[in-house]
């Protein structure tokens, strides 16, 4: 791209930063690639390039549109180009890539539009093909679609035609690291301080326990939070299709999932993964997400000593949750009956956590109930529930009308059966849940 024919004043910064990115690359010399990863040197370079721009356009920048281009090119080389004002907004928790003009953002539980966009299909595909190529991943006709982790630890998945006509679909997940603690999640209302006394026992006394729960419910965000409860004596591993866990936790092992070729060859599933755990000497096992066959060595490990393992599932209730496993263990054509796998599921599962995420884009824990198990039917004992009340509607100016998860968290009418073998052992039960549910047993007596 020329400069030559354009009236300088007029240069939108656009094909100021197209022109800019052009020249940087073309100044590399054969072998110096590596200098685009030193941020100092490439600043240096980027200046430089911008000096002989003003020289080509007769006048110099101002100092406001300067500093601009060259945080663009910058971004354009090392971050995340267009996107980067979007992956510093804190209200901001997925980013929705239709194509390259159609930039959708969450805010809040809220969808809008940005004025934000890519040059045309060939500038998001370098963008996308920087980002997976990071993690020895590929985007091609041969793997149209793929997964890929940021270096916040955002979640990234992409789809090129043919597989949709419309350009690239990139949808990012983002990390939001301070969401992630214990304290924040109390802080955020999405459970109450009794519900967290009642979670870190079961992490720090080895109970296993299944989040549960729809799409951008908190399942992740939950999972993050109460591992800061797994003492710091014990070896975790986590297994994952594409590594998301950032565990609050000193010893961590993480193991990734990965794709085969265009023949299927290499692939590495999170079955494969489960039995390798096994020999790895870990205290716990942690998977990510169960969503196949994998199931079924995820409730072996958890009977076999990996005691205070943990695992997200895709449910919509804590009962759809045990079914589901039931049905991805049965899928996995281990030749048990359907018997014998819910008896393997009520004995490694001791706790479902359902989480949900309301309209106005807030999460909250709406149970949490221990598995039981009558005349071999599996069921849940709530401990904890949430329960709603009318919604509020706020006026929203962008978006119009908005409504306000409104709602409080409260015990369920019997005692935990697990926490007199947990006093039993040496732990000690928070004041504050055995006093609420020893009040709540005392209400239902009376009602």
């Amino acid at each position: 791209m020329s400069i030559s024919g354009l009236d300088a004043p007029e240069v939108d910064l656009r094909r100021l930063r197209q022109l800019l990115h052009q020249r940087l690359i073309d100044s590399l010399e054969m072998g110096e690639s590596e200098a685009l990863a030193d941020s100092a040197a490439l600043r240096e370079r980027i200046d430089g390039l911008i000096e002989r721009l003003e020289d080509d356009l007769g006048k110099p920048l101002e100092a406001t549109r300067r500093l601009t281009l060259g945080e663009e090119v910058l971004q354009e080389v090392q971050g995340l180009g267009p996107l980067a004002p979007l992956m510093i907004d804190p209200g901001v928790s997925d980013i929705l890539i239709n194509g390259p003009h159609e930039v959708w953002v969450d805010r809040r539980g809220q969808l809008s539009r940005t004025a934000l966009e890519f040059d045309n299909e060939a500038h998001l595909r370098r963008f996308l093909d920087r980002l997976v190529a990071a993690q020895g991943k590929h985007l091609d006709s041969n793997c149209p679609a793929v997964d890929a982790r940021l270096p916040d630890g955002s979640r990234l998945h992409a789809m090129i035609p043919p597989l949709c006509a419309k350009g690239p679909v990139v949808s990012i997940r983002r990390f939001i690291e301070a969401q992630d603690s214990a304290e924040a999640l109390v802080d955020s209302a999405m459970l109450s301080p009794a519900m967290l006394d009642l979670l870190g026992l079961a992490v720090s006394a080895g109970l296993n326990i299944l989040i549960a729960g729809g799409a951008a419910a908190g399942k992740t965000t939950l999972l993050n939070g109460i591992s800061q409860f797994i003492p710091a004596g014990e070896r975790v591993v986590t297994i994952e299709e594409s590594a998301e866990l950032q565990l609050r936790h000193p010893h961590v092992v993480t193991l990734e999932a990965r794709q085969g070729n265009s023949e299927g060859r290499g692939q590495v599933d999170l079955r494969m993964l489960l039995r390798n755990a096994l020999r790895m000497r870990a205290d716990r096992i942690i998977v990510g997400e169960v969503r196949g066959h994998e199931v079924f060595e995820m409730l072996q490990a958890m009977t076999v000593g990996h005691d205070g393992s943990l695992s997200t599932v895709h449910a919509n209730s804590p009962g759809d949750a045990l079914k589901r496993l039931e049905s991805l263990a049965l899928l996995a054509d281990v030749g048990l009956p359907r018997e014998a796998i819910r008896e393997i599921i009520g004995s490694a599962i001791q706790l479902v956590v359902q989480v949900a995420r309301f309209r106005d884009g807030s999460r909250c824990v709406t149970s949490i109930g221990e598995v039981v198990s009558d005349q071999g039917r599996l069921g849940i004992r709530e401990i904890f529930r949430f329960q709603a009340e009318p919604l509020d509607a706020m006026d929203n100016a962008e978006s119009g009308p908005a409504l306000n998860r409104r709602g409080r968290h409260l015990p369920g009418a019997q005692r935990p059966s697990f926490l007199a073998t947990l006093e039993q052992r040496g732990y000690a039960v928070p004041a504050s849940l055995a006093a609420r549910a020893e009040r709540s047993a005392t209400e239902a007596g009376h009602g």
